[in-house]
């Protein structure tokens, strides 16, 4: 911990030991040293968003017990629908790994919590738990860890001041200043969320761009919209779930700070790219990836979690398209799957193996001949990539389905079978037999909720989600009362279409 860098942990810094070796003993020394005036505890609600409660302590004798004990939260109103009233008080317990000063007020220490009942067990139903349940199960039945990373997309929402450069429609894909204006408030973004997580890979722009908005919402009437991506590095799959939670937050503050709307909702205009939720995963052994193997194919270890993904594909729609605007994203012939299939670095499929650096990581020698100093990385980054989540995502219930279906794929009979059936080759639109022969997506919330409703022993024989949690994440679905929204739009004039679709998609602006 000799080096300082400018976006590590201040904590880690501060304390001299990476973050999952914080004690209680550690973070005192932090209130002591930097001032803290209070904690604030960090949980995921049942309606995706992160929460917060304020605890202000006068002596360390009060900070001391809060870290210690947590506190008393009403689960009934963080969980709606997910906990009956009679059976709702919960503890709230900090998780000191997560520990980070608050970004806008430095007289913060927050934490990501976790919740436990009145035994002291870990609440079943909170989507936190049933996440560390479902990778506590995996690693115990398979003698593996799964590891992922999310790529949250999200469009800024800005005042248009009439700029010049503006880019062509559909083309703002790693678009760099003066073409897209707010790169400067996305790395403000990353600059925070790299502090707090030191998991942040990558940001860029995306494909969407609007350059005034037509809608009926005046927040939203002519303004610009840009569309920019945050790509996290792997870690286990919990942790991971904490960290989209938090992004979401930093995104949504800093927007707002600076006189934007963050919005994660899956379509905000017809015939431009909607937000994904995509997720990568690898299979972890003892601090190495087992995707692949010497050949440069998936490992059997990969093609089985695959043969799991594609297994439980129809029903993990429930999870990561819940609004019926996701199933406006979801259309053929775009960078969005309505099949399930798999494919090698094939951005119209359900499941890509994307690049994996197999050949060798230290390819800078290649273009730097005068490169002299070999780089080798033995810990090895093949992931399998699944694309048909968006930002409507129900986060840690999705990671839990995939938790779920990965231990599957590795535990049942057939799954390298599944696998072999379900790879295809190319632009499946482009091969009408082919496509006839793949099961489609669904393509509607309600249907979604009757495959979940239809497979639910998929999830029920491994106790992970209450079947209450299953129950009520179908019934939101069937909400959207969306199965025969095509019929609807199809009975209108194309510009009854389109002011209806911009009134469905622009209700989840704030929503999502």
């Amino acid at each position: 911990m000799s080096e300082t860098f400018a976006l590590a942990n201040p904590l880690c810094e501060l304390l001299g030991k990476d973050r999952s070796d914080f004690t209680r003993a550690d973070l005192l020394k932090v209130v002591r040293t930097k001032g803290i005036e209070r904690f604030t505890f960090r949980y995921t609600g049942g309606d995706g968003r992160l929460k917060e409660l304020r605890l202000p302590f006068s002596t360390m004798e009060q900070a001391d017990r809060i870290l210690a004990a947590g506190e008393r939260v009403d689960g009934s109103s963080l969980f709606k629908g997910f906990v009956d009233a009679g059976a709702s008080d919960l503890y709230v317990v900090p998780v000191y790994r997560s520990a980070f000063i608050n970004p806008f007020d430095s007289s913060s220490l927050d934490f990501i919590c976790r919740f436990l009942d009145r035994d002291g067990k870990r609440a079943p139903f909170t989507p936190d738990n049933i996440l560390a349940i479902a990778h506590e199960r995996f690693k115990q039945r398979t003698g593996l860890e799964l590891w992922a990373l999310g790529e949250p997309e999200f469009y800024l929402i800005a005042e248009n001041q009439g700029e010049h450069y503006i880019p062509p429609r559909q083309a703002g894909y790693h678009a760099a200043a003066p073409y897209f204006k707010s790169n400067a408030v996305v790395n403000e973004m990353l600059r925070h969320l790299s502090r707090i997580t030191g998991a942040v890979k990558y940001a860029h722009s995306e494909v969407g761009f609007i350059e005034a908005m037509a809608s009926e919402e005046p927040q939203l009437q002519g303004r610009r919209a840009e569309q920019h991506e945050i790509e996290f590095h792997s870690h286990p799959i919990e942790e991971m779930g904490d960290f989209l939670s938090i992004a979401q937050w930093i995104i949504r503050k800093i927007a707002y700070l600076n006189g934007m709307i963050a919005t994660f909702a899956p379509k905000i205009e017809e015939g431009i790219a909607g937000n994904g939720y995509h997720v990568h995963m690898e299979l972890m052994k003892d601090g190495r990836n087992i995707m692949t193997e010497p050949n440069d194919g998936l490992s059997e270890a990969g093609l089985k979690m695959v043969g799991g993904l594609t297994t439980y594909a129809s029903t993990l729609s429930a999870f990561g398209n819940t609004v019926a605007t996701s199933f406006r994203r979801l259309v053929p012939n775009q960078e969005a799957p309505t099949r399930i299939c798999w494919s090698d670095s094939n951005r119209s499929v359900l499941i890509r193996v994307p690049l994996g650096w197999s050949s060798g990581a230290d390819l800078a020698r290649i273009i730097n001949p005068k490169e002299d100093t070999a780089y080798q990385d033995d810990r090895g980054r093949q992931t399998v990539e699944i694309r048909s989540p968006d930002g409507s995502a129900f986060g840690h219930l999705l990671l839990a389905g995939l938790v779920t279906s990965a231990e599957y794929g590795l535990t049942q009979p057939d799954m390298l079978a599944v696998a072999h059936r379900t790879r295809v080759e190319g632009n499946i639109f482009k091969d009408p037999e082919l496509l006839s022969r793949l099961e489609a997506l669904p393509a509607s919330c309600v249907e979604a909720a009757r495959r979940l409703r239809e497979q639910r022993t998929l999830y029920d024989e491994f106790g992970v989600f209450p079947a209450h949690v299953i129950d009520h994440v179908c019934s939101l679905l069937e909400i959207e009362d969306d199965e025969h929204l095509g019929a609807r739009l199809d009975g209108m004039s194309d510009e009854e279409r389109l002011a209806y679709t911009r009134r469905l998609m622009h209700r989840d602006i704030h929503r999502h």
